[in-house]
């Protein structure tokens, strides 16, 4: 029985935050980070203290802003490691913090592991143990950092292999939605039962549609470099400050140009749950305009790189290695990234009570 009542407890959870994914855009951001303390709560209460101490830091370790995106050894608890109900509480605090559309990216860009496996392993038959090693759909971890709590100061993240989900609560409210990063690789499935899949098209497309619709004085303008940066610019460092505002400046768009450039800052955004793509949203179109810069070729199967930037974030898509078929793609928040800030406020507030 009590088996039962425990599964029957996931499967509410689950069913929340996938209600959660369909949320008006009014809801509040407490409202997310409520439903956030209340999954990374229930996904810590069904770990061993073994496990428990695995998936837990200090809200002020240095682990909180250490994140990227490459298969490196990591902190956190590996879902490899969970029994079934704590990895679906674990996917569970994962839909707290993501759109319906983000979701299913995510979940996607895990299950390209399996991919890399089968092509890297079919290589090299001799190296099956050590690229399983290296390419597991559930070599992905859970970091929980301070204390979940409904009108508390704390953070976690999901990251593993082309996933990188950062959020930062402060006193209740979300204060921080980035670094959010999503790779793929393949970018396109060229073999296999899943051939075809681009779990990225729109974020490649939107920017290709963008640039081939330039005339040449535009192009000129946001064509910054004849050959594409092997890597995004700003990398996974910790935080970012602005880059020289390079490209073609959204005022020199056409009314089309600009609401196609629209739609690829809002596919970034709305990876994420509605009110908080909705906030970023605001804080975008009150802080000016915008600069679209592309380097590299403009065809599909070409190395290409571009940057979105505004006074307040940056986006940077890359495609470029194994013969521009491997995504990189990121948003980021000049102000805004591990909330920027809020350790140095931590410790102050902690300071005070002593």
């Amino acid at each position: 029985m009590k088996q039962i009542v425990s599964s029957f407890r996931t499967l509410v959870l689950g069913l929340a935050a996938s209600l959660a994914l369909f949320q008006a855009p009014a809801a509040r951001a407490h409202d997310a980070s409520g439903q956030m303390a209340e999954f990374a709560t229930a996904f810590l209460a069904d770990l061993t203290p073994e496990l428990r101490a695995k998936a837990t830091f200090k809200f002020e370790d240095e682990e909180r802003e250490n994140w990227h995106f490459i298969p490196r050894p990591r902190k956190g608890l590996p879902m490899l490691e969970m029994t079934p109900q704590q990895r679906l509480l674990a996917h569970a605090l994962m839909a707290s913090g993501l759109g319906f559309r983000g979701m299913m990216k995510a979940e996607t860009i895990m299950s390209l592991e399996e991919v890399l496996y089968q092509i890297e392993s079919a290589k090299d038959e001799s190296k099956r143990a050590e690229t399983r090693e290296k390419r597991n759909p559930e070599k992905y971890f859970v970091s929980i950092f301070g204390t979940p709590d409904a009108n508390g100061t704390w953070g976690w993240r999901i990251e593993g292999h082309h996933i990188s989900m950062n959020f930062t609560i402060k006193d209740g409210e979300l204060s921080s939605a980035t670094p959010s990063f999503f790779g793929s690789n393949p970018g396109e499935v060229r073999e296999g039962t899943m051939k075809g899949l681009r779990v990225l098209h729109n974020e490649e497309e939107l920017g290709r549609t963008l640039v081939k619709s330039l005339n040449e004085e535009q192009w000129t303008k946001a064509h910054v470099l004849v050959e594409a940066p092997k890597e995004m610019i700003t990398a996974a460092e910790h935080h970012v400050k602005p880059l020289n505002p390079e490209g073609i400046s959204e005022a020199d768009l056409t009314p089309e140009q600009k609401a196609t450039l629209q739609s690829l800052i809002k596919e970034y955004l709305e990876r994420l749950r509605p009110e908080i793509a909705e906030s970023a949203w605001k804080e975008i179109q009150a802080n000016g305009p915008v600069h679209f810069a592309w380097a590299g070729e403009k065809e599909r199967g070409q190395p290409h790189y571009y940057r979105v930037q505004g006074k307040t974030f940056l986006l940077e898509y890359d495609n470029v290695q194994n013969e521009a078929n491997h995504v990189h793609s990121v948003w980021r928040s000049f102000k805004g990234d591990f909330g920027a800030n809020l350790l140095a406020e931590h410790y102050k507030a902690g300071e005070a009570k002593k």
